[in-house]
């Protein structure tokens, strides 16, 4: 199956100065063909022109709809190439990491014997031990 990918650009809206183009329809012309042949060097299919709206603000809080001309171009896209081998260094030379093969078999860890316990409900905290008041006292006499 082909894939394409598409491309729109607006058309020119005025036409260009061109030897032996005289009036304003030829001058036209001539810029909608130099387009033309431009997207045609990139590999670009000419598909059709189109006249689709375009809304655009107006003021604050208005919306005005304009007509566009746009042309539509295609092109194939490259199917995707078949997996090619990794390089194994980088173009600096830098040797990229390589895979470390692991054990053929994997045996499952045993099943847990004993149920976990419950976590307290509450943190019981230590209080600081604190000097009876009578024995600062007594120091501060002495």
């Amino acid at each position: 199956m082909q894939r394409y990918e598409y491309k729109v650009v607006p058309a020119p809206q005025k036409g260009v100065k061109a030897k032996g183009a005289k009036s304003a329809e030829d001058r036209f012309a001539v810029s909608i063909e130099h387009l033309l042949n431009r997207m045609g060097q990139d590999g670009w299919e000419y598909q059709r022109a189109e006249l689709l709206p375009s809304e655009e603000r107006a003021g604050l809080t208005s919306s005005t709809v304009n007509w566009r001309n746009v042309l539509v171009f295609r092109r194939m896209i490259e199917p995707a190439v078949a997996a090619t081998p990794t390089p194994t260094e980088t173009p600096e030379g830098v040797p990229l990491a390589q895979p470390v093969p692991g054990p053929k078999t994997v045996a499952a860890p045993a099943p847990i014997s004993e149920e976990a316990a419950d976590p307290p409900l509450k943190l019981e905290t230590v209080a600081p031990e604190v000097e009876p008041a009578a024995d600062t006292e007594a120091k501060d006499k002495s």
